[in-house]
């Protein structure tokens, strides 16, 4: 996380766009995304051109030809503000909408990307201070990114605001991914699971780094993201590039209407925090997934997406509605009856309500399962969160009560000393056959067991000998009141 005169230097950016008629957080952002990318360009350039110069040949995989030097981000820095104001939107636009070719994921991202800096003052501002910032270091660059996106969350228009950053990190460390795996996210928004995956991937396989085989499948490989908002590609492709992703796959996708036929079975792991959008067109909806569940709830259509992509023995975690646990729907009642008997339903982790405040206050938790198409569920792990280290109002200020690294600790020994923990505690195990006489019902409420204390009362007779006692002294003082006055 960024702090002290960074963190102000990138506020003040912020301040510039509000103050200069940019109010729409988004819209700050993928201004800023493109200035930020276009200054990545002219640093890749300016080290081509360094290692030609060193090697004493041609400069490789130049991004910019000789007709082009004047849209590079050092010298837009020091050109006059109203020929900087000119070039973005005649030229520099349009160029990098070309970059990558026709049809390439980064075209397509790109196609609708539009100049929408107002002023040439405001622009001038702006490359000032985004030239002061330091950008060598890829930690920085991707601390600097999240910074910029924890903006949605604090500013949340157009109803986009991103999962929380510590409830994707928990998500990420449950479950554990390794070299090798390919992991999906089919509704990614800002990409914060596949960024946070990556993360984690480096710093526990540190061969992705060094190893050539394990390093092209870790950028080339393993990172897949659909969404059908094209802004929010765009923002999440930048993200990853930030994070020194380079090769992950973001695709624009409308994940329950275009169907998983070429991609069925094709990923080890699924981590996603899917839209709550209530109803959709039953008759725009994928048929591979209406063959799965028959319903319109697109929390439950998801899930079925999920089982969709899933290769056998991949695995997922998913934040869905509290709904989806107890729902009486047939749909519902089909769809946890599948995750319980016909693949392996491994742990509920409920999370408290003001998770996604201020934005939602619905109820939420996570489902991790395994893809087996043979069963395998014994004993199902509930975790029942009551804090996530912030206050659960709209403020969402940090707190000292904090469950989630007890619930990292807990989840390693889920299949050990958790299953001797009594039902009164804040995690537990039930046993399939236990689930199923519940009629496959996966809310936590339904088999913790909670202990009440006795507590004595006073006689009703004694109570109102005290209410009398009180009413007769009152009548009295107001006596002695009335014979002062009279």
């Amino acid at each position: 996380m960024i702090t002290g005169e960074l963190k102000s230097k990138v506020d003040a950016v912020w301040n510039a766009f509000w103050s200069g008629g940019i109010s729409n957080p988004l819209q700050v952002i993928e201004q800023v995304t493109y200035l930020l990318f276009l200054r990545r360009l002219d640093d890749l350039q300016t080290a081509r051109e360094q290692q030609a110069e060193l090697l004493g040949g041609e400069i490789s995989g130049a991004v910019f030809g000789p007709e082009q030097q004047d849209l590079r981000w050092s010298r837009l820095r020091n050109a006059d503000a109203n020929v900087a104001f000119e070039l973005m939107s005649a030229r520099v636009f349009p160029f990098m909408r070309q970059l990558g070719g026709a049809g390439s994921d980064y075209g397509q991202h790109m196609e609708n990307a539009t100049f929408g800096i107002p002023t040439a003052a405001l622009l001038s501002k702006v490359i000032d201070m985004l030239d002061a910032i330091p950008m060598n270091d890829r930690d920085t660059n991707g601390d600097l990114y999240e910074y910029l996106l924890s903006k949605i969350a604090s500013a949340g228009v157009n109803g986009q605001f991103r999962t929380p950053r510590h409830i994707i990190n928990l998500i990420v460390d449950l479950m554990d991914p390794k070299p090798g795996d390919r992991i999906v996210d089919p509704a990614a928004g800002t990409a914060g699971f596949l960024v946070s995956a990556a993360e984690y991937v480096r710093e526990h396989s540190p061969e992705v780094q060094t190893n050539a085989v394990a390093r092209n499948q870790f950028h080339r490989e393993m990172f897949h993201g659909y969404d059908f908002d094209s802004t929010m590609l765009r923002v999440g492709s930048m993200n990853l590039a930030m994070h020194g992703i380079e090769g992950a796959v973001i695709q624009r996708r409308d994940s329950l209407a275009d169907g998983v036929s070429d991609d069925k079975g094709r990923y080890t792991m699924v981590l996603a925090n899917p839209p709550f959008a209530g109803s959709l067109d039953y008759e725009s909806t994928s048929k591979d997934l209406t063959s799965v569940v028959k319903t319109k709830k697109t929390e439950l259509l998801f899930m079925a997406l999920f089982l969709q992509l899933l290769a056998t023995g991949g695995r997922a975690a998913v934040i869905v509605p509290d709904g989806v646990l107890f729902g009486s729907s047939a749909a519902h009642k089909a769809l946890r009856r599948i995750l319980v008997e016909d693949q392996k339903l491994d742990a509920v982790v409920k999370l408290p309500s003001g998770v996604f405040k201020p934005y939602a206050g619905v109820s939420t938790a996570i489902l991790f399962f395994t893809k087996t198409e043979s069963g395998g569920t014994e004993d199902v792990w509930f975790y029942d969160v009551t804090a996530d280290g912030f206050s659960l109002d709209d403020k969402r200020t940090p707190t000292e009560a904090n469950d989630l690294d007890d619930v990292r600790a807990r989840w390693a020994e889920r299949a050990g000393t958790e299953r001797e923990r009594a039902r009164t505690d804040r995690s537990f195990t039930v046993p399939k056959d236990e689930i199923v006489a519940q009629g496959y019902d996966l809310s936590i409420n339904r088999y913790k067991e909670v202990v009440y204390n006795e507590v004595e009362h006073r006689a009703p007779l004694d109570i109102i000998a005290d209410i009398e006692q009180l009413e007769a002294e009152i009548a009295e003082g107001l006596q002695k009141l009335k014979g002062m006055l009279a």
